[in-house]
């Protein structure tokens, strides 16, 4: 599960934890991301509203990151879905940035019940020990918790956004099925296709029908993880439902032929600017376009 994550992760002399902290969600990186580059971006909170939120699911505590415009009220919702490192700084970066362009977004820790996705040094570990004993069925409940706690403290929850990146790229388009209150998604190399089981039942490719919000899927040409024949794969499935479904007739992709998966990452050496700055356009066009603004 999630090959494509652990071979463009695993960075070449071996992982290290030097500078690796672990406070609350959103600050610091995950362990098995370090060293971090250079040309990792830094977004400031001013006038924004920040910091680590605890959202209720059922009897449980989840804990995400929220930021938000600090002046205006009912800002639309975007939904950030983590890679399978769990909110850490760069997500909780991205979510910054969308609450620079006047959304409110929350990112969730969905992996804390199963384990601190943070603290794991080795990727396959962290596949093996948490990201794959994390059901979908869970997540959707946790993301549905994330948008009545997003409503309650005053986010516009009519027009649902979300977005999600390789393992969160994937549950975007399967929460775009999911909820009727998503109106776009944007999904940045999310895997498309593979094996049913009892704790992942469907992919995207088998959800095609039932998507809710039209979703922009961004992905690379060069993605050794998410071959173009998958895409092709989905594309035809969407083509498919279009005729009765008009979420998945509207749903886009791009495709960047020179970028490898996790090209949006600027903490790593996959990220490629390029991709990534047209990338996040389109992302906040989409949005707009589809009544997320």
């Amino acid at each position: 599960m999630l090959k494509e994550e652990f071979d463009t992760l695993v960075p070449a002399g071996g992982l290290s934890r030097r500078g690796f902290v672990r406070g609350t969600v959103g600050t610091g990186f995950a362990a098995a991301v370090l060293p971090v580059g250079a040309q990792t971006i830094k977004t400031d909170s001013a006038g924004l509203v920040t910091g680590e939120v605890t959202i209720p699911v059922g009897d449980f505590k989840m804990p995400a990151y929220r930021a938000a415009p600090a002046n205006r009220p009912n800002a639309p919702l975007v939904l950030v879905v983590s890679e399978i490192f769990g909110v850490h700084e760069h997500i909780a970066d991205v979510a910054r940035r969308f609450a620079k362009a006047g959304y409110f977004a929350v990112a969730p820790e969905l992996f804390v019940r199963q384990g601190d996705a943070g603290s794991y040094g080795e990727i396959a570990k962290l596949i093996a020990e948490v990201v794959s004993k994390v059901p979908d069925e869970q997540v959707m409940k946790d993301l549905d918790a994330s948008v009545a706690w997003a409503k309650g403290q005053g986010a516009a929850t009519g027009a649902v956004g979300v977005t999600g990146f390789c393992w969160g790229g994937r549950i975007t388009w399967l929460y775009a099925a999911h909820n009727p209150a998503v109106k776009a998604g944007v999904a940045w190399y999310g895997r498309l296709v593979g094996a049913a089981s009892p704790l992942n039942p469907k992919q995207p490719v088998d959800v095609a029908a039932a998507l809710k919000g039209p979703v922009l899927g961004l992905y690379g040409g060069a993605d050794t993880g998410i071959p173009l024949d998958t895409v092709n794969q989905m594309k035809a499935a969407l083509t498919a439902a279009g005729a009765a479904n008009a979420a998945a007739k509207a749903s886009e992709f791009v495709v960047y032929p020179e970028a490898p998966h996790a090209f949006h990452a600027d903490y790593r050496p996959s990220y490629r600017k390029e991709a990534a700055d047209d990338g996040w356009k389109r992302a906040l066009a989409w949005f707009k376009a589809h009544g997320v603004a």
